[in-house]
């Protein structure tokens, strides 16, 4: 009987299935669908994972990527801070010379006053001695004059003295004046005094005296006294045919 069931067994499918029914209950009997669901289950989950852990590789890398970022953002901070306070330096550098610049302007502008003061100063004195110069000088001048143009140009002539005259509604000074004769004819000497005389002084007297001539009683003869003649005044006088007389006496 055994080996009937046996044989039953092997060869017939139905035999079998009712065997199996009979002997494994129905959750022993779905087992094998289960398991076959599970694998499905464990794959899926695997593939999941595969997909997490590759999901989390390049988070890392992400993360890695901005933690690089971040430690060249800090890098750049260090250096931008460093050159702010280079720059926060070299402007105080710049406020302080900036002071001291203002202080030297200051400085300059006080001493420019003091200058001005001072040149003021010494144009009153200058001016001053040179008022005193100045008459000394026309003393000597009127002292000396007469001989040396009697002596020298057989021109007689009295006292000289200061004269004004009104030239196109200007006053005009002349420092000599004086009427006087040469070889019968009436002449009036008219001239000026300098310490310094120039071949520009005398073209100046010389105009002078031909824009004066209309009010003149008689020729005029133009005359230049003073301390130092310079030699182009010369030639000058020479050709204009003015005379020009040194303090010394000498032409």
């Amino acid at each position: 009987m055994r080996e009937e069931f046996l044989e039953l067994l092997r060869t017939d499918q139905a035999f079998r299935d009712e065997v199996r029914r009979y002997v494994l209950t129905e959750e022993l009997l779905a087992l094998p669908v289960e398991f076959e669901r599970l694998v499905g289950v464990v794959r899926e989950a695997v593939t999941l994972l595969g997909k997490l852990a590759e999901a989390q590789a390049r988070t890392e890398e992400r993360v890695g990527r901005l933690e690089e970022a971040i430690a060249q953002l800090v890098e750049a901070q260090a250096r931008m801070e460093e050159r702010v306070g280079r720059l926060e330096e070299a402007v105080a550098q710049l406020a302080e010379a900036q002071a001291r610049t203002e202080a030297r302007v200051e400085e300059l502008a006080k001493a420019q006053i003091s200058m001005q003061e001072a040149v003021r100063a010494l144009a009153q004195q200058v001016g001053r001695l040179s008022e005193a110069v100045g008459f000394t000088l026309e003393d000597l001048a009127r002292e000396v004059t007469p001989a040396y143009l009697a002596q020298h140009y057989g021109i007689q002539v009295g006292e000289l003295e200061r004269r004004f005259f009104t030239l196109d509604g200007e006053e005009v000074e002349v420092d000599l004046y004086g009427e006087g004769w040469r070889e019968g004819e009436p002449v009036v000497v008219i001239g000026e005094v300098r310490s310094r005389i120039h071949g520009r002084d005398v073209e100046a007297a010389v105009r002078r005296a031909q824009e004066l001539k209309t009010q003149l009683v008689g020729a005029p003869i133009v005359v230049l006294f003073g301390f130092v003649i310079h030699p182009l005044a010369k030639e000058v006088a020479k050709r204009l045919g003015a005379i020009v007389i040194s303090s010394s006496g000498r032409v």
